[in-house]
């Protein structure tokens, strides 16, 4: 009797995530589950021939901001776009559970100030019906989606939760408020909560300027939390800060961790302004593992900072008199107007209120700007930014840099990095990312919709990192596909994914490798309320599987939505 299977992927080069060389063969799905490897034999409801295309597991993308976009919609875009099958939010101690009624507001300020998550958005969008961690993993326990979707728990709503207006004004937490945050910890984690995670950077605040909650939290609170966390034997660490006094904080968070016994991730970059700094953090990663301490960092494959472009949150003349009044037209408007040379001519002649927003200045650095294009390069010659091209062609940078954001219809992007290019090229974060204890990361999808789209870092890793890099060393193509999917699955206790393997959930993504190619960031209007949001499309993804259903084919969404909420820790399935 032949065997009978769900989908069978045939002929494909199968790269199965665990590092090892790819080989030729075929995949069997049956049940959600990949119950056969190598030639397959049998019948199949459906086949997918992937005769030279790469077959892999799907991605884990395990740095998201997707608590908002979760309670409204079905798709997880871009991230689904981009080969990822499951996705992990609440990261960085920002989201909207716990919450009380009547501080629904607290939260979706910070949102809007951290993420650039507009208030409109967030009041049409939320339907707000959970006040406890556990009520609101109910709520989402009760939707599908394209793909998988898990969070933590975050450190900014727990302690407005415990401390209402107190939290906001960043007070010391009473032995009652401890208390308190570490029972709501012990029954998120108990609910499906994956983790916990915080937020130390100055970077971070509210959209009415204030720092976020938890930024200068004691760590007497910081270890009663991640202690809680620990007495249930489960659960991950999260962790975002400016390591301004680098081997204080890193003593810091190490004691918390050795307290908890639960592992930590912590964000990790090149600071343009300490570049150096990146290395005594993986110094003391190296020293943490050696003596038994679980600790990663996550880290990102190209630089990291604002997209600036007429259509998004901040561009070089956002705070000019002419711009700011032009902002309130219509998007096609605007546009129209900014291509009159006396509104041109206006604009340029003008001097912005630096006032107005804490990336006033930075975004006036020509020198430190490069056009995306529509094949975006995220590796730029330093020799190409907006100064020495206008130097180049006989203009002002700010006039370079105008018509640059003039073209594709006054659409385009310039990148204005502001981590991972200190130096001018990607060294530095290769050598974060081939580091043994770190983990990629960073991506934030659901988030900063104005000014960045980094849920498209793995199609940006098959393509530049794997396979087109002149600049530097490329990355093996199994290490980069480990990378993507095993090594993120693991590191939040996800075992049952990122791999091919007998037995292991049949998230998988069919890819033509020689296809691959990202597009330039571009504007949508899809979110509630006609608010906008910054995608990116890629190409060279045939199909993308989740629990062995087909989401997307050749780069376009199927319908189908099996994927569901994750609740807690998943251990490795047996074949």
């Amino acid at each position: 009797m032949s065997t009978k299977y769900d989908l069978i992927i045939r002929n494909g080069t199968i790269v199965d995530g665990m590092g090892g060389e790819p080989y030729n063969g075929d995949v069997g799905v049956r049940d959600g589950k990949i119950v056969a490897l190598g030639v397959v034999n049998g019948e199949s409801a459906e086949e997918i021939d992937a005769k030279g295309k790469i077959v892999t597991p799907g991605f884990v993308d395990i740095h998201t901001h997707y608590d908002g976009q979760a309670t409204w919609d079905q798709r997880m875009s871009p991230s689904s776009s981009h080969g990822v099958t499951t996705v992990l939010m609440g990261n960085c101690g920002i989201g909207f559970a716990p919450c009380r009624p009547g501080d629904r507001d607290r939260l979706v300020r910070l949102m809007e100030g951290v993420e650039d998550l507009p208030e409109p958005v967030l009041t049409a969008g939320l339907p707000w019906e959970w006040e406890s961690f556990p009520e609101y993993l109910n709520f989402l326990d009760g939707r599908s989606y394209d793909i998988d979707i898990a969070t933590q728990l975050p450190h900014a709503a727990l302690r407005v939760y415990a401390m209402g207006e107190r939290a906001v004004l960043r007070e010391a937490a009473t032995d009652e408020d401890l208390a308190l945050m570490a029972k709501v910890a012990r029954e998120a984690i108990e609910a499906g909560a994956l983790g916990f995670a915080t937020s130390r950077t100055i970077n971070h605040r509210s959209s009415d300027g204030t720092q976020i909650p938890t930024l200068d939290a004691a760590e007497e609170e910081l270890s009663a939390i991640a202690n809680a966390v620990g007495s249930t034997g489960k659960g991950v660490l999260q962790l975002v800060s400016d390591f301004d006094d680098v081997h204080a904080e890193l003593a810091m968070v190490r004691r918390v961790v050795e307290g908890s016994g639960r592992p930590i991730s912590v964000s990790l970059m090149q600071w343009h302004h300490s570049p150096d700094k990146y290395k005594r953090v993986l110094e003391w990663l190296e020293a943490c593992n050696a003596d038994g301490v679980p600790a990663k960092a996550q880290v990102n494959g190209r630089p990291v900072g604002l997209l600036l472009g007429f259509e998004l949150s901040v561009n070089p003349f956002a705070f000019t008199p002419t711009f700011m009044a032009l902002s309130k037209l219509p998007a096609e408007e605007r546009r129209a107007k900014l291509r009159d040379p006396k509104v041109r001519d206006a604009i340029l002649s003008e001097q912005p209120d630096l006032n107005v927003h804490m990336a006033a200045a930075f975004v006036r650095n020509f020198a430190g700007m490069y056009e995306m294009g529509p094949r975006p390069d995220y590796e730029p010659d330093p020799d190409d930014n907006m100064a020495a091209r206008a130097a180049r062609n006989g203009a002002t940078p700010d006039a370079e840099a105008y018509d640059a954001m003039l073209k594709q219809d006054g659409r385009a992007v310039l990148m204005l990095p502001a981590v991972n290019y200190a130096e001018g090229n990607l060294e530095p974060a290769r050598e974060m990312m081939q580091h043994p204890h770190t983990i990629y990361g960073l991506g934030d999808g659901g988030a900063h919709l104005g000014f960045l789209c980094d849920a498209s870092q793995p199609t940006h890793m098959l393509y530049y990192w794997a396979r087109d890099r002149v600049k530097g060393p490329r990355i093996p193509l199994p290490e980069v596909i480990r990378g993507l999917s095993a090594r993120t699955a693991a590191a939040v206790g996800l075992h049952d994914r990122g791999t091919l393997t007998l037995g292991a959930k049949a998230d998988i993504n069919v890819i033509d490798l020689e296809r691959v190619a990202l597009h330039s960031p571009h504007i949508v209007y899809d979110l509630p309320a006609g608010g906008r949001r910054l995608t990116q499309d890629a190409e060279g993804y045939d199909a993308t599987i989740v629990s062995g259903v087909v989401i997307q084919r050749n780069g376009k969404d199927t319908g189908a939505r099996p994927g569901r909420l994750v609740r807690g820790a998943r251990e490795a399935a047996n074949a």
